[in-house]
């Protein structure tokens, strides 16, 4: 079989540590106060293997540019960052997709996951 015109996707995760807190929650509610957790961030690359490298995405550039996007969250209180002011995984989800989208133009899927809870949030781009 020949990787030539198939469609791949390729993924690659990295973690950080961030606190938050979701602002406009009654009194006395646990997620009022800040928090923290530890998250994953993974990104999936999607296409078709390019011709003369024989992959669809160099790894060493998908764990480049995740680990750049991951740097701008870890250690960070998530609602002082512009577009993270709820920063639910649903936004951080959409917050990284921008991020990692300006230099990994395949990009098809990011998810955000904090593992120490079980819970995990999905954003499909596109389909190839």
């Amino acid at each position: 079989m020949s990787a030539e015109g198939q469609i791949f996707e390729i993924s690659k995760a990295v973690f950080f540590e961030a606190a938050h807190f979701m602002g406009g929650k009654p009194e006395g509610h646990p997620y009022r106060s800040v928090h923290g957790h530890s998250f994953r961030l993974e990104a999936t690359v999607a296409g078709v293997v390019k011709p003369g490298e024989q992959w669809v995405e160099d790894f060493s550039h998908l764990t480049a540019t995740l680990e750049a996007t991951a740097a701008k969250l870890d250690h960070k209180l998530l609602n002082e960052i512009e577009g993270l002011e709820v920063p639910t995984l649903e936004r951080i989800c959409l917050w990284a997709a921008a991020d990692l989208g300006k230099t990994l133009p395949g990009l098809a899927r990011v998810a955000v996951a904090r593992p120490s809870l079980n819970e995990r949030c999905e954003l499909v781009l596109k389909r190839v």
